[in-house]
């Protein structure tokens, strides 16, 4: 009976459906998260008769046949990269994104990962940096003398210096863009990394096109609906229950062959 071991890949699969919208719902206030779902694939088919085969010395073919599938297999978690809400937080160095685009952020190993977090700080030298120290690219210090930040949605820093009227421009920031950001590699902390899978990064300036625009004194909030994803954990539940259900089915089924006499 194989519906035992066919149950049990649904049970494993919804398991892991379970764990992918928990992390979703932890994550439901973290910034520039974007929420992730589980896709299933049906395993190999036990051909007991083909179909397309004939039938008769006639010629006659088999229309359907019978394929018995032995269960469901995850083939990926995929992330959905649509756009989460703007939060004000009045930080002068919170930036949000409106639309494509990613942060380009230099690692201590010297490699570029990106995010949608835009929530910096400066470094001990003024250095524009992420809250774990990571240096936004390209780099950009600030003035001693920096009283106020003004960032334009085309990503032009602009420092207000002490004892100078006219602002100056120290920097420019500029935004990555991928042809399948769905293949990016999460790391943590934020952060994303290229692959083969997402293809090279391109940049350009915001605004641009194919590029977002920055918005000051924002942040972009995870992208994760509660109530959707409440919806989708009791999906997932009554499906590892039916699961359940066909095993203790099963069970009782070879229980009433071994009794007979």
């Amino acid at each position: 009976m194989q519906s035992l071991s066919i149950a049990t890949t649904g049970m494993a699969a919804q398991q892991l459906n379970v764990e992918v919208i928990s992390n979703n719902i932890a994550n439901m206030n973290t910034t520039g998260y974007k929420r992730q779902r589980a896709e299933f694939q049906d395993l190999l088919y036990q051909d007991q008769r083909r179909v397309g085969t004939n039938s008769s010395d006639a010629g006659t073919i088999v229309p359907s046949g019978i394929q018995l599938g032995v269960g469901v297999k995850t083939a990926a978690t995929y992330r959905i990269n649509e756009q989460g809400a703007l939060t004000l937080t009045e930080n002068n160095l919170d930036v949000a994104i409106r639309g494509s685009g990613y942060f380009q952020i230099e690692m201590p190993n010297g490699e570029t990962a990106y995010t949608r977090a835009g929530s910096f700080q400066t470094s001990q030298d003024g250095t524009i940096v992420t809250p774990d120290g990571y240096t936004v690219l390209p780099g950009i210090t600030l003035p001693a003398a920096t009283l106020n930040v003004t960032i334009n949605e085309s990503g032009q820093i602009f420092a207000q210096i002490d004892g100078q009227v006219q602002e100056q421009n120290v920097g420019q920031i500029q935004l990555a863009t991928f042809q399948n950001p769905a293949g990016l590699e999460n790391i943590g902390n934020n952060l994303l990394l290229e692959t083969e899978a997402s293809g090279a990064a391109t940049t350009g300036v915001p605004g641009a096109n194919g590029f977002g625009r920055l918005q000051q004194g924002f942040v972009e909030a995870s992208n994760v609906d509660p109530v959707q994803e409440i919806t989708n954990l009791i999906t997932a539940q009554r499906a590892y229950e039916l699961n359940s259900k066909v095993i203790e089915t099963s069970d009782q089924m070879m229980s009433t062959v071994n009794n007979v006499r």
